[in-house]
């Protein structure tokens, strides 16, 4: 703790009090020789006096964590001519900001304005721009309680869920205090949270939110002593009734097919206790699960996942990679009648605290395109009315939403905008321990920067008035509801000359086409004739 207090994070609060100090004790004995650093001393204690205000404020987390320093941050951005809290300015090709990101959260979580004057900032002439079509007849916005879809309709306890979620963000890779503002926040806005797979905490159950609890390759919570599924303790936990829904994860958008080692030095005796790994080893997270190996013994799983929650709605998350794959699963849908209640299809854009370089930009499918192809399967096979889809994969805004629902999905999961409404500032530090907001950091000292009551009420504002500028966007496409939205309504620059539809980007199959006649879809063919539901394996 001492050395923690005279680390540059705490030089303009501690060192001014030092020199304050030493200066009141030299003008006591040598007054006719210092009284010129009487202002010095002043300024000093000023200094002290901001930074103990600084560490008491419950607004800023930077302040909290970097005392006095942090308002050099705060007036470089007050010097700004346009948007104020950003830093970044685009990409040269006029890829859309990431600081337009962060504004339209902060200040949706923050209940400020979100207009702008002079117009769009993008370049509405480049290539890969994209708007939606607007009526002339729009409709009245709707209410924000029909913006919800249930889940599992045909099982003994079905979800309610809201069209937009937290994405799963597990308790390690985020602080215990951002877990409970991002938990405390779902209670409040009435969404739920996916616990990610390190487990469920006690952080996640302190406010009660509704949780999707996430099962990974490690089975975390769930896991016997060799590392294996334990049905036993899975049933334990998944009858907690904060449990809506149970979701075992396939892979993920930054590093699809990649598993993870915490060091044995990191595993605490509260990691310990959650992931239900010994202390002492190394807490591995395979590539790849071992309580299945084929198609249907997948599905298997998912069933045997439904029965011992006491009949939630159960469901798989994955990134798409080779298509036979996933049409292997629909054949296994076929072939055993088993379908999971939902799917959750991440892009290969979607974020986490650390990937190889390599993974996060070039392996996986990203969002849309296999969201596209994972509704268009499901319809062409059609099972797509028993199958809710989520979407996740760099959704923080309304027009991300309204783009993916448009494509197929029934709702949207958002990491990253909820971070950014819990404080992140994407400082990219993540990996180190060393977040500058306390965000994703086990450092006690650094995480009490996020001060839960505050930080939940952004959550539950951004949650809030993202599903309103939803609202707003679908009635004027005159529609009703954004279950209304199709690819037609989404249009996009292809090149300076050529306008695109999505619905002229991807193919679109009928209800069976695909069952009744693979031959007929030139984009599902070739995967459809290299699957086979009793393997994941290319057939030769």
């Amino acid at each position: 703790m001492l050395t923690t207090i005279f680390t540059l994070r705490y030089a303009l609060l501690t060192w001014p009090a030092i020199l304050a100090a030493t200066t009141v004790v030299l003008m006591q004995f040598y007054p006719a020789q210092v009284w010129w650093l009487l202002p010095f001393a002043i300024l000093c204690v000023a200094s002290v006096l901001l930074g103990i205000h600084d560490l008491r404020q419950t607004r800023h987390a930077v302040l909290r964590n970097y005392p006095v320093a942090a308002h050099l941050r705060f007036l470089l951005e007050s010097i700004r001519p346009e948007m104020r809290q950003y830093f970044f300015e685009g990409d040269k090709d006029g890829a859309p900001f990431a600081r337009d990101q962060r504004a339209i959260v902060y200040q949706r979580a923050k209940r400020a304005l979100d207009k702008r004057p002079f117009g769009t900032q993008h370049d509405v002439y480049r290539e890969h721009y994209e708007w939606l079509h607007h009526s002339i007849a729009p409709r009245p916005v709707a209410s924000l309680d029909a913006l919800r879809v249930m889940v599992g309709a045909a099982r003994p306890q079905p979800y309610d869920a809201s069209l937009l979620n937290i994405s799963a963000m597990s308790y390690g890779a985020l602080s215990a205090n951002a877990i409970r503002a991002l938990n405390k926040g779902a209670k409040a806005g009435g969404f739920f949270h996916d616990t990610g797979e390190g487990g469920v905490s006690p952080c996640h159950r302190e406010f009660g939110g509704d949780l999707v609890w996430e099962i990974g390759s490690g089975y975390f919570g769930a896991r016997a002593a060799d590392g294996s599924f334990d049905p036993a303790r899975f049933a334990e936990t998944a009858s907690d009734p904060q449990i809506r829904m149970v979701e075992l994860k396939l892979s993920q958008g930054a590093k699809p097919g990649h598993g993870g080692v915490l060091p044995a030095a990191k595993v605490t005796q509260e990691i310990s206790r959650i992931r239900g790994v010994p202390m002492g080893q190394d807490c591995n997270s395979p590539a790849s699960h071992s309580c299945f190996s084929t198609p249907i013994g997948l599905l298997e799983h998912i069933a045997l996942m439904r029965d011992l929650s006491g009949g939630k709605p159960a469901g798989f998350k994955l990134c798409i990679g080779h298509p036979w794959e996933f049409m292997a699963i629909c054949k296994a849908m076929l072939e055993t009648g088993i379908t999971p209640d939902f799917i959750v299809v991440d892009g290969k854009e979607g974020g986490t605290g650390a990937a190889p370089l390599e993974f996060m930009d070039h392996v996986g499918m990203p969002l849309r395109d296999g969201l596209s192809f994972v509704h268009n399967a499901l319809v062409g096979i059609g099972v797509r009315d028993r199958i809710r889809l989520g979407a996740s994969g760099k959704i923080t805004s309304a027009f991300d939403m309204a783009r993916v629902l448009a494509l197929g999905a029934d709702w949207c999961n958002a990491a990253r905008g909820f971070m950014f409404a819990v404080g992140c500032i994407q400082a990219q530090s993540c990996h180190t321990g060393q977040c500058p907001t306390g965000v994703a950091t086990q450092d006690p000292l650094r995480q009490r920067a996020i001060v839960v009551p505050d930080k939940a009420e952004r959550v539950a504002n951004f949650h809030r008035n993202t599903l309103h500028a939803l609202a707003e966007l679908v009635a004027a496409a005159g529609l009703s509801h954004p279950s209304d939205l199709r690819p037609h309504h989404f249009l996009r620059r292809a090149s300076a000359d050529r306008v695109i539809s999505l619905a002229d980007q991807y193919e679109h199959l009928r209800s069976g086409q695909l069952a009744a006649d693979p031959t007929s879809s030139p984009r599902f063919a070739t995967a459809w004739a290299l699957s086979s539901a009793t393997s994941f394996a290319r057939v030769a």
